[in-house]
C-alpha cells in the first residue's frame, strides 16, 4: 500500500468526527462555511466563504428551498444558522426559526467590511498575480 500524504493528519473517522463535534468556535467558523452564487463566484474568483450575520441567502435544499432572506443570527454551538422569515409557529403562537446548516444555502449578497474585503483578496491571490502583470 502507498503511504499517506501527510503523516500528522488522520484519516480515522472516529478522530475526524471527534474534531468536528469538539472544534472551538473559530475554527467552527471556517467549518461553518456558505458557497456564494455563480455571479459573485465570477466576481472574486472565490467559491465559498465562511457566513456572517448579514449576509443575505438562498436556501438551496429541504422543505424551504428557494427560500431567501437575510442571516439572522450564525448558531455555532449547533452549526446552524437562523434566515430572516424561515420560521415556524409554536403552538402557544410564538414564532421560533428553523435552523439551516451553511452548506445547504447559497450567498446571494456578502455584507462586506475590510476584513471581509481583505479574506476574499487573500483566497483569490492566484488571480491578482495574473492581474497585475
Amino acid at each position: 500500500s502507498t503511504m499517506k500524504q501527510k503523516t500528522s493528519v488522520t484519516c480515522s473517522r472516529r478522530k475526524n468526527r471527534k474534531a468536528h463535534f469538539t472544534a472551538p468556535s473559530h475554527i467552527r467558523r471556517k467549518l461553518m462555511s456558505a458557497p456564494l452564487s455563480k455571479d459573485l463566484r465570477t466576481k472574486y474568483a472565490v467559491r465559498s466563504v465562511p457566513i456572517r450575520r448579514d449576509d443575505e441567502v438562498m436556501i438551496v435544499r429541504g422543505h424551504y428551498h428557494d427560500r431567501e432572506g437575510k442571516v439572522t443570527q450564525v448558531y455555532r454551538k449547533k452549526f446552524r444558522i437562523h434566515i430572516e422569515r424561515v420560521t415556524r409557529d409554536k403552538a402557544n403562537g410564538q414564532t421560533v426559526p428553523i435552523p439551516i446548516h451553511p452548506s445547504k444555502v447559497m450567498i446571494t449578497k456578502l455584507k462586506l467590511d475590510k476584513d471581509r474585503k481583505a479574506l476574499l483578496d487573500r483566497k483569490n491571490r492566484t488571480v491578482n498575480k495574473a492581474g497585475k502583470d
